[in-house]
């Protein structure tokens, strides 16, 4: 049946095949009406006093997009089945044994049965060449292991219309990092998986000195093994408790290192780079966790089984008077709406079912979210603002500034009305480097009450949800391009091709049916100066306490040594990772242009529609 709630044929296609619940023959959500009803139910059942009035507030929250929780909670809550309503995954330390990393395997098949995108940090195992203590056998190394969770994760979801993702990280001094760096440029291997490097400050600094770079492994796993030379070196390694002795295994140029990371990443679009320092740097549970890896998009930096719900605050629904003089951004409107979401996802902990019992006790013990914003870059064009200028990263950062303040202050009030986190410790949680940088009321409030949430903010990619909401622009990232053919994954795995249009433009032509040329508010990715990108992602993550899933886009004729700058003005900017792509005949486009010829490039960035967190 057609819904009068959606605008176009994609959007209803989205909600069918993504988020509609259908039990057998049976459609329990006929409209899209009944999942706002389902999933404001659901959310609101846990709440001890007055339900019904938060449902009908949680409802409200949802009808017209103003607020849009994960795809996890919309497709799962309220439904009764067995799945979890978290996007977001890091699964638990790979120990260096074959009982161990099966067992591990299992329960990433557990995890990604139920929904969740999981990420790992391979670090933990040993390097190729090096000798296993208990059979005398070879080590084939971590980037071998990789293909046995690739081949898992396409066996266990290999239906649907939504597909599997998974995160692989690993240390930019393990004796590995130059086969992982170069481990998915065959078109046919690893395609279920994004690649990040976890690059310290140390490497940097390396990179600026052209000094040598050792790449090393602990001492006590390698044993007698003659792998590398006598030489050892202190270090903090994933899953060891305090410095250990790391042998030396071989010496590589830093800058020949940093070279061959951004030379795959220009030409195949992989690895992406961790600042990994500054991750744990910025970290409010700095006192309890050493984080090594994220979720697949990398906007939720966790520990070992480690997990995070997500949503989004829809900024298209807060514009006012669009296309005039007048046009404003209701901060008011959002900073309420924001309230309401934080209430939403927390009660999420609580209605959510687990994969594994780790997972569970992890997020009920830090309480993490997620919160972000979306429609940003069509925001700015209704406002009259170009995404690459001072004035769009200034409103940006406001909103942005607002959606975190109220989080934190709603999380505050949660924490007065029924306790705050587990793992908090009041002293520690204040001295963190972000909790740092809050107003001083909330902080005060944070001091007098507790908070409910360790974590409150992150960006994620909304590609799913934002074409749900009439194709708004997703997440942080500008406007792809304004017209254009898609092709989506339906739930027999064969491909559909919509023509999709961005929800500002629409809005404009409808405003303006004479025509006309776009005003200059109109850019897209490809419009602007790669740099402005990073601005953008820099302006807001001084309000994000976990981390930003953005999206460089690089013309094909960008130079390589502008690429590589692109890279180490991330860094220096304090951004906790970043991620490009540049098309070219190994990548591919990421949306196929003009309209109505969608073979002329297939999608192969690890990022694609089907594998986003939403």
């Amino acid at each position: 049946m057609k819904d009068k709630a959606f605008d176009s044929a994609l959007a209803e296609h989205i909600w069918n095949t993504r988020y509609r619940f259908i039990d057998g023959d049976t459609a329990g959500d006929r409209r899209l009406s009944d999942t706002w009803r389902r999933v404001a139910g659901a959310l609101a059942g846990v709440e001890a006093q007055a339900p019904s009035v938060w449902e009908d507030r949680f409802y409200s929250a949802l009808q017209g997009f103003g607020f849009i929780p994960g795809g996890r909670i919309l497709a799962g809550a309220g439904t009764g089945r067995r799945v979890t309503l978290f996007n977001c995954f890091v699964m638990g330390r790979l120990e260096d044994s074959i009982d161990s990393i099966f067992e591990h395997l299992k329960e990433g098949a557990l995890t990604m049965q139920q929904g969740g995108g999981v990420g790992y940090d391979f670090s933990t195992l040993r390097p190729a060449g090096s000798v296993a203590h208990a059979t005398g056998r070879i080590a084939s190394g971590p980037v071998s292991f990789m293909h046995i969770w690739d081949a898992m994760c396409g066996t266990v979801l290999s239906t649907g219309a939504r597909r599997g993702a998974m995160m692989a990280t690993l240390r930019c001094d393990h004796p590995d990092i130059e086969a992982f760096v170069v481990a998915k440029q065959d078109p046919h291997l690893l395609r279920r998986f994004n690649l990040s490097v976890q690059v310290s400050d140390d490497f940097m600094q390396a990179v600026a000195d052209d000094a040598s770079w050792p790449l090393v492994f602990p001492e006590h796993v390698l044993g007698e093994t003659p792998c590398g030379n006598a030489e050892t070196l202190q270090r903090h390694w994933p899953g060891e408790v305090g410095l250990v002795a790391c042998r030396v295994v071989r010496r590589v140029a830093a800058r020949d290192l940093w070279s061959r990371i951004m030379r795959a990443t220009y030409d195949f679009a992989e690895p992406g780079v961790l600042f990994i320092d500054q991750i744990n740097r910025q970290n409010n549970l700095w006192y309890r966790e050493d984080i090594s890896a994220s979720n697949p998009c990398g906007e939720i930096p966790l520990p070992p089984y480690g997990a995070c719900n997500l949503g989004s605050i829809n900024l298209v629904c807060f514009v006012r008077s669009a296309f005039t003089a007048q046009a404003h951004l209701d901060i008011d409107a959002i900073s309420a709406t924001v309230g309401t979401a934080v209430r939403m996802l927390d009660n999420a902990i609580d209605a959510s079912l687990f994969p594994l019992p780790r997972q569970a006790e992890e997020a009920r013990g830090s309480r993490r979210l997620g919160l972000g914003l979306t429609g940003l870059a069509d925001a700015l064009i209704m406002l009259g603002l170009r995404y690459d200028s001072p004035a769009a990263r200034e409103l940006a950062a406001q909103a942005m500034r607002a959606i975190c303040h109220a989080a934190y202050r709603t999380s505050v009030q949660l924490a007065r009305d029924k306790c705050a986190f587990p793992y908090f410790d009041r002293e520690r949680y204040l001295d963190g480097a972000f909790v740092r940088t809050l107003p001083e009321d909330i902080r005060n409030g944070i001091a007098a009450h507790g908070i409910r949430n360790s974590h409150l903010t992150a960006i994620a990619p909304t590609g799913t949800i934002s074409l749900l909401a009439g194709n708004v622009s997703s997440g942080i990232e500008p406007v792809f391009d304004f017209r254009h053919s898609r092709r989506l994954l339906d739930v027999d795995g064969s491909y559909r091709v919509f023509d999709v249009e961005d929800h500002a433009h629409a809005l404009w032509r409808r405003a303006n049916p004479q025509g006309g040329q776009l005003p200059p508010a109109f850019v897209s990715a490809l419009g602007m100066e790669p740099s402005d990108h990073l601005a953008m992602q820099a302006a807001l993550q001084p309000f994000v306490d976990s981390a930003i899933s953005k999206t460089v886009n690089v013309p094909e004729d960008y130079p390589f040594t502008q690429f590589q700058q692109l890279y180490l003005l991330a860094f220096r900017q304090g951004l906790k990772g970043c991620t490009t792509f540049r098309p070219n005949p190994v990548t591919g486009e990421i949306l196929s242009t003009p309209m109505g010829n969608p073979a002329s490039s297939q999608p192969s960035h690890c990022c694609g529609i089907e594998r986003e967190d939403d």
